[in-house]
């Protein structure tokens, strides 16, 4: 008897440290009664919209509305033209949390999770181009866009110190780049350019890539007490096929690996 009346106040107890845990990172990863989601609209990896049902999917819309749901608070949706928008966004404590690539520049300044998804990084070039495989792009003079505050803006130079570099405001403004004439390829992972390419008759991403982008979620800078509740967040995403069928709703192409 006493057996089982220790077992269940253990339980008990473990039950309420649980709930405590719970509502701890509820205040920490939400302290303001509600999770602000950083997004940009272009890429699968944060939001697209599917043109035959008007439904809006990415990996970070989709995730947000799960976290937001576990952790029973509403989401809200934090619009943005780019990534480097959405993490300054947190710096500023406007976003409690976004996916993003993992960079080690970027974890300066946001914490990140475990890796969530691996894609490739590419090329996207145009119907007429002359560009026909990745070995081209090694040719010196070509001009490559790339999202202004981007991985690809930084390491581009370093890959291609032959190439001119344009940024560009956004993904809409390289697909108007491409179509004028202005750049002869646009680099960036290989999700964002297939559905550049959608928009673009004719062009071609090209076989092969240039390296790997390597995206996790990322919470503001002071919020680590979290860190553990996010990475098994994650994981959990990865075994019950959540993150499989985010994946599938938003027309992701270009994942090589989901661990």
């Amino acid at each position: 008897m006493k057996t089982l009346i220790f077992t269940m106040a253990a339980a008990v107890l473990a039950g309420s440290a649980f709930g405590a845990f719970a509502q701890d990172v509820k205040q920490i990863l939400a302290p303001k009664g509600k999770l602000r989601v950083g997004v940009y609209y272009g890429s699968p990896t944060s939001m697209v919209r599917d043109p035959r049902t008007d439904e809006v999917h990415g990996l970070t819309f989709d995730l947000g509305h799960e976290l937001a749901k576990r952790l029973d608070v509403p989401f809200e949706q934090v619009n943005y033209q780019r990534i480097s928008d959405v993490l300054e966004g947190m710096k500023a404590g406007d976003v409690d949390v976004t996916v993003s690539n993992s960079t080690p520049a970027r974890a300066a300044s946001v914490t990140f999770s475990q890796h969530l998804l691996t894609i490739e990084l590419g090329y996207l070039v145009t119907a007429t181009s002359p560009i026909t495989t990745v070995a081209d792009i090694q040719k010196p003079g070509l001009r490559i866009g790339v999202t202004q505050g981007s991985t690809s803006q930084g390491t581009i130079p370093k890959l291609l110190p032959n190439a001119t570099v344009v940024p560009a405001e956004n993904y809409k403004r390289g697909v108007e780049m491409l179509e004028h004439g202005e750049i002869d390829t646009y680099a960036t992972n290989k999700p964002t350019l297939f559905e550049m390419s959608d928009q673009m008759p004719g062009s071609r991403v090209l076989d092969g890539r240039w390296g790997e982008e390597h995206l996790a979620v990322a919470i503001p800078k002071g919020r680590e007490a979290a860190l553990e509740y996010i990475q098994q967040f994650i994981q959990d995403v990865q075994t019950n096929g959540l993150l499989a069928q985010s994946v599938e709703r938003s027309g992701l192409r270009g994942a090589v690996k989901s661990q």
